[in-house]
């Protein structure tokens, strides 16, 4: 199972598999389809809402001036989009 605080993609698929009696396999199908969905939803500019868990989106950053921090010259970055995760209510008093 999960060495020190880390749980893995095959750590979910193994408890998929003890919980539903599942081939590994399937495990492994159904985990690698959810994350799928998600990131397609997202590049589609759909935000993905889980009850209980939170909601995936994608934010814009701006455009805006950073120092190289070995030269210190002034550095264009350029916006981007990144994706977040806001947790839900349930999650966060969960792991107070």
């Amino acid at each position: 199972m999960a060495k020190g605080n880390i749980i893995k993609a095959k750590d979910l698929a193994q408890k998929l598999v003890d919980k539903f009696n599942t081939t590994k396999k399937e495990a492994v199908e159904i985990i690698e389809f959810l994350k799928t969905e998600i990131v397609n939803n997202l590049k589609s500019g759909y935000q993905v809402k889980i009850a209980g868990l939170g909601t995936f989106k994608v934010r814009q950053r701006k455009e805006r001036m950073a120092l190289n921090p070995k030269t210190g010259e002034k550095v264009l970055v350029p916006a981007t989009k990144v994706p977040k995760f806001t947790p839900a209510k349930d999650l966060k008093e969960a792991v107070k």
